[in-house]
């Protein structure tokens, strides 16, 4: 019974996903559109490596004016790029690209799919891709989404050679290409024809352009359609909705301008039948694709044409009928909650399922239906009761009934049997109880250990619905008070690994429907349960309810504890209650030769949120090993131990997030001498090296822009220039002729990598430097180092101290420079030539200018022991004594 109740679960939880925001309220235009798409039968899937590689104008034409089923698969969700709006790198920067893309989609229609694959940063080939990512589980990833959507047409972004300008882009137009004729072969990834059947698109196409043909190449044999077009509907070109679709990658700062007027995209054939007019040529996309399909075809033509934009309620009779004779169609091959995920007509129930949700939906919208399901707060145990405010209303003249309200797959019956009265919400309070089996709301790809090329999911992830009973009614209608219903029970489902590959993020860890009768006919609607608040700038704001382990142990953030001597440092732990009247002890595991001050702590936390900080000593013993380790932080409760923290991601565009990290930092024992003590800290996009600097005995200042005056900086032994500060700080433009007299007077400043592209000013140093895209993605590159005295002290560097590096030597190395900037190192990736330019070094007056685009800003957090002797010899650099 559980399996055979999956393909529908997966159907109905589809819009679910996407309602981790504020409830969405429909237009009359938007309804009409809505109305318009279901008479579409066709899907399209376009695949590119990372987010913000998807053509959004592209996406909202085809979701928008073709009305087709339009999804994007990303083979990463770009973990390892830069962060131009906050620190998150790595797996947080990832979460935030992810909700980023999903932001994208509900602006262009779009849907959005992922392959397990890791974003281990820039990569050269395709070659260098797939000996970091499993590629075969990538293909296997990409054909799984394909035969679960079935796309009528596969459109890749990039060519499948150096044209893509990126081993991922590359890549993923190689898989594109693989998996088009993998996913309709049976014989390719047969395991997973237990849930789906093998699927052969029409055809593979690359939306190729004039950024990737050479100057004056023909194009008149390509396909080509204008995109620029408007929809009065929505009230914008597809360009304008691009724009803004596009402007959600903020991480990345693609703010994009919008287009308006013509816009032709282009499309070269790669695989399967050709089309000579249209990208969907032999395609059937009406109602006539089902057998029996053609009378739903008229009745909903029939709603369309009789449509009235003042009074959307007038077509739900239609948008009924129209759902009953689909539901009969399903009969006809089985009912919807026994669909086998084999067999003949699989393409003709996954339509009518996905047609159905579509109108269930349009109902909602035509009734003007809102329902909503807000947590008192915003997490809770599992195991624990909540406390969760149900409130519907209909805002339409029509007659509702209100039946039941019901915990998603739990059976309590509220017995209702209350009229919706127009404009009249109905209220009440239920206590809901997520189940004990239930993990953290740690987005399902995190939960297990990843490789440097891929994450893994756990082998099933428990889609828990909470136990559910009404305790209490806000509201009453004809002034008389709801009564509560009687009995509960639980249902769970386990979906396996396959079913959740794929998929954007966590389903709902609660939902709640409301069944009623509308017009004497049934009808539900489900919501996931939120936390709801208000800021006093943004306003009412939604985001996922959490799942929190009883108690919270957190570390401070992308921080190593770095020793160049014996002296203690003091490793702050602070846990945090997940729920009232939590109690145990802590304790820090710190490898051998390490002592620990004090060893065991209890604690006991009264309150839900409590918190509670306790200061460890740690220091090393003569026989602690040089070189990095780690230390971990473990709470124990009633004989539980609990490693994990957690992370709040909150930014204005996404619905707040939330990652459970372990309790683990970097623990660095090194042989370190500086020179000079006050830094000065200009922030860039963001990074943590502030941080680190302090850990090594720095006092560190951060400056903001108005302060960066030559009397100021006279203050401080070196400056030190956050990452991108030349791309993000406007100030920099005027403030630039402080920094060189700074200089000029004696000053030392170390600028970190600038992107070689957005400058706020053309001359970022004393001298002349061309900025390129050139970097060492090999992380453990072979370094050839010259006799600058940079390198000689405070520390003797050597090749020793470029091992164990994580993600990229280095990025965005000049391609020219002034003879005046000396080199100091250089390196390459495999097969290429040697790159110098990873530091430039100049004298200026009687100070010196130092740019690096060594990715300093991800191996100091990450302790790397070798990446913070360079960075004292920098800010030390021309310095005499050391301390």
């Amino acid at each position: 019974m559980i399996r055979s109740l999956r393909p529908l679960l997966a159907a109905l939880l589809l819009p679910l996903t996407a309602l981790a925001q504020t409830p969405k309220s429909y237009t009359s235009s938007e309804i009409l559109l809505g109305l318009k798409k279901l008479n579409v039968l066709g899907s399209v899937m376009y695949l590119a490596a990372h987010p913000d590689d998807e053509n959004t104008r592209l996406i909202a034409y085809m979701a928008n004016e073709r009305l087709l089923e339009t999804s994007y698969l990303s083979c990463t969700r770009g973990d390892g790029g830069q962060n131009l709006i906050g620190p998150e790198l790595r797996e947080g920067l990832g979460v935030i690209r992810t909700q980023e893309l999903l932001a994208a989609r509900r602006l262009d229609g779009g849907r959005q799919f992922f392959t397990r694959a890791n974003d281990f940063g820039f990569s050269k080939t395709s070659d260098e891709t797939f000996r970091i990512w499993d590629k075969e589980q990538v293909l296997a990833d990409m054909v799984w989404v394909i035969r679960q959507r079935r796309p009528d047409v596969l459109i890749t972004r990039f060519p499948p050679d150096a044209r893509a300008g990126h081993g991922h882009h590359q890549a993923s137009a190689i898989l594109a290409a693989e998996a088009f004729d993998a996913a309709g072969d049976p014989k390719r990834f047969p395991e997973q024809l237990q849930y789906v059947q093998a699927w052969q698109p029409k055809r593979l196409l690359w939306n190729t352009g004039s950024f990737f043909v050479k100057p004056g190449e023909n194009m008149d044999g390509y396909l080509r359609l204008d995109a620029g077009g408007y929809n009065p509907l929505l009230g914008q070109s597809y360009g304008e909705i691009a724009a803004r679709s596009r402007s959600n990658h903020r991480s990345q700062g693609f703010g994009s301008a919008a287009q308006r007027g013509e816009a032709l995209e282009y499309f070269q054939p790669v695989k399967g039948s050709t089309a000579s007019k249209d990208l969907f040529e032999g395609v059937d996309q009406t109602w006539n694709r089902v057998p029996g399909g053609a009378a739903v075809g008229k009745l909903i033509e029939e709603v369309i044409r009789k449509y009235d934009a003042s009074n959307p309620s007038a077509s739900v009779a239609g948008l009924l009928k129209s759902n009953e004779l689909i539901m009969q169609l399903l009969s006809a091959k089985q009912a919807p909650y026994k669909i086998p995920y084999v067999g003949a007509g699989r393409e003709q129930r996954l339509i009518l399922v996905e047609k159905s949700r579509e109108v269930q939906k349009l109902i909602a919208a035509c009734l003007g239906l809102s329902l909503t399901a807000t947590a008192s707060e915003p997490s809770v145990v599992a195991g624990q009761k909540m406390t969760v405010a149900i409130a519907i209303l209909n805002r339409s003249p029509k007659e509702i009934t209100l039946k039941r309200v019901t915990g998603f797959l739990t059976m309590f019956d509220t017995v209702m049997q209350k009229p919706l009265l127009t404009g009249k919400a109905v209220s009440f309070n239920a206590a809901l109880t997520i189940d004990k089996k239930v993990g953290t709301s740690q987005p399902y790809w995190l939960r297990l250990p990843s490789s440097v090329g891929m994450y893994q999911v756990p082998d099933s992830i428990l889609v828990a619905e909470m136990t559910s009973k009404i305790t209490d009614f806000m509201g009453s209608t004809n002034g008389e008070p709801l009564k509560p219903g009687k009995g509960f029970t639980k249902n769970f489902i386990k979906p396996t690994r396959q079913e959740v590959i794929g998929m954007p993020e966590n389903e709902p860890n609660a939902s709640v429907i409301a069944n009623m009768e509308v017009d004497g006919q049934p009808y539900s609607l489900t919501v996931p349960v939120q936390y709801k608040h208000t800021d006093p700038v943004l306003g009412e704001l939604y985001q996922p309810l959490a799942v929190v382990p009883p108690v919270l142990v957190n570390l401070p953030p992308a921080r190593s504890y770095v020793f160049a001597d014996a002296q203690p440092k003091t490793v702050p732990v602070t846990l945090r209650a997940g729920r009232a009247g939590v109690s145990g002890s802590l304790a820090l595991a710190l490898p051998a030769g390490w002592k620990c001050e004090p060893a065991t702590v209890p604690f006991a936390l009264a309150a839900k949120d409590e918190e509670l900080t306790v200061n460890f000593q740690v220091q090393p013993l003569a026989g602690a090993a040089p070189g990095r380790a780690e230390l971990r932080a473990t709470a124990t409760v009633a004989g539980q131990a609990y490693a994990r923290g957690i992370q709040k991601i909150e930014y204005p565009h996404i619905p707040t997030q939330f990652l459970f990290p372990e309790a683990v930092a970097p623990l660095v024992k090194l042989d370190l001498k500086r020179r000079g003590q006050n830094v000065a800290y200009l922030m860039g996009a963001g990074d943590e090296v502030p941080d680190a600097l302090r850990q090594i005995g720095y006092n560190v200042t951060l400056l903001e822009p108005k302060d960066l005056s030559a009397a100021r900086l006279k203050e401080f032994d070196a400056l030190v220039v956050g990452i991108r500060a030349y791309n993000t700080v406007d100030a920099l433009k005027t403030k630039q002729p402080e920094i060189l007299k700074y200089i000029e007077q004696g000053g030392n400043v170390v600028v970190q990598y600038v992107v070689n592209r957005g400058t706020v000013m053309p001359e970022i140093g004393p001298y002349p430097m061309t900025l390129s895209s050139d970097r060492v993605t090999v992380e453990d590159a072979p370094v050839t180092l010259t006799k600058h005295q940079l390198l000689a002290a405070p520390n003797k560097i050597t090749a020793e101290d470029f091992k164990g590096w994580v993600q990229e030597q280095g990025l965005y190395y000049p391609s020219k420079w002034d003879p005046k900037y000396q080199t100091v190192i250089s390196s390459s990736d495999p097969g290429e030539a040697p790159k110098e330019s990873a530091i430039l070094v100049t004298d200026y007056g009687k100070g010196h200018y130092i740019y690096t685009g060594l990715s300093l800003f991800r191996e100091l957090p990450a302790g790397v022991p070798g990446a913070y002797r360079i960075i004292t010899n920098m800010i030390s650099y021309g310095k005499e004594v050391a301390q």
